[in-house]
C-alpha cells in the first residue's frame, strides 16, 4: 500500500498509490481501517482517563513539617524598644484533600523553647505570662482546606483549624502562600495574637508598656506524601 502527495502553493492533497484499492476509503476519503482503529483508541483512552480521574479526585495528601526547617519569629512592640524572640517546633504532620478540603493532624509548638536573648525577660515570660510549667506546649488543629493548592508552584490557601494556648483554644484561620517543588512545600504565615483577649498575663510594668497583640511570622518546610483514599459509595 502506498500514497502519493501533491503538492500545490495553496494545498497538499494524498490519493490512494498503486496497489491500493478504493474499496478501503469511506465517503469521508478516510480510510476504513484507520478509522475502525481511531475509534477503538478513542473508547480505551475514554475508559482509561475516568479511573485517573476518580484517583486524583481520591487523594489524601499528608504534609510532614521538618522542625530544623522551621522558624517561628514573634515580635512585641513595647514603648522603649520592640522585642524580637523565637519559638521551637516539635513536629507537625497536616492531612490533606485538595478535592473535597478535609484536613486534619496537629502541630506542635514547644513553647518551653520561646528565647528572646535575655534571661530575665525570658524568665518572666515563662513563669507569668505563658506559664510553660503548666501549659508546655502550643498546638494547632487544621479542620478545614479553602482553596486549591497547585501541586507544582505556587498558590495561596486559608487553613481553618483550632490554636490552643494556655490551655484554652480559639479558632483561627491561616492564609497560607505556599510553594510545591517534587515532593516538597515550604509555606508562610502571618499571624496577629491577641493573647490579652486570650486571658493571657499583661506583662507591661510601671515603665514599660508593651502591646497587646503579639506578631507571629512562620516560615515551614515540610515532605509531601499521598494516600488514595476510596471513594465515597453513591448508594
Amino acid at each position: 500500500m502506498g500514497f502519493r502527495f501533491r503538492l500545490s502553493k495553496t494545498s497538499t492533497t494524498i490519493s490512494p498509490g498503486e496497489g491500493f484499492s478504493q474499496q478501503n476509503w469511506d465517503e469521508s476519503g478516510m480510510d476504513k481501517p484507520l478509522l475502525s482503529m481511531s475509534r477503538w483508541l478513542c473508547v480505551g483512552l475514554l475508559f482509561a482517563i475516568g479511573p485517573c480521574a476518580e484517583t486524583l479526585r481520591a487523594q489524601e495528601i499528608t504534609l510532614e513539617l521538618d522542625p530544623a526547617k522551621t522558624r517561628i519569629e514573634f515580635t512585641l512592640a513595647a514603648t522603649l524598644h520592640t522585642v524580637h524572640g523565637m519559638f521551637a517546633l516539635k513536629g507537625g504532620s497536616i492531612h490533606f484533600n485538595p478535592s473535597t478540603g478535609s484536613a486534619s493532624g496537629l502541630v506542635v509548638v514547644d513553647a518551653a523553647s520561646g528565647n528572646t536573648e535575655n534571661n530575665g525577660r525570658d524568665r518572666k515570660m515563662h513563669q507569668e505570662v505563658l506559664e510553660s510549667q503548666r501549659y508546655p506546649e502550643i498546638t494547632f488543629t487544621p479542620t478545614k482546606l479553602s482553596g486549591k493548592v497547585e501541586l507544582q508552584g505556587d498558590s495561596t490557601v486559608q487553613l481553618n483549624g483550632i490554636l490552643k494556648l494556655h490551655g484554652a483554644e480559639h479558632p483561627v484561620t491561616l492564609t497560607l502562600p505556599v510553594q510545591a517543588k517534587g515532593n516538597t512545600l515550604t509555606a508562610r504565615n502571618h499571624i496577629a495574637i491577641p493573647y490579652l483577649a486570650w486571658g493571657l498575663k499583661n506583662p507591661s510594668t510601671f515603665l514599660l508598656h508593651v502591646s497587646d497583640t503579639v506578631e507571629i511570622d512562620i516560615t515551614t518546610f515540610g515532605q509531601m506524601t499521598s494516600v488514595q483514599t476510596r471513594p465515597a459509595d453513591d448508594h
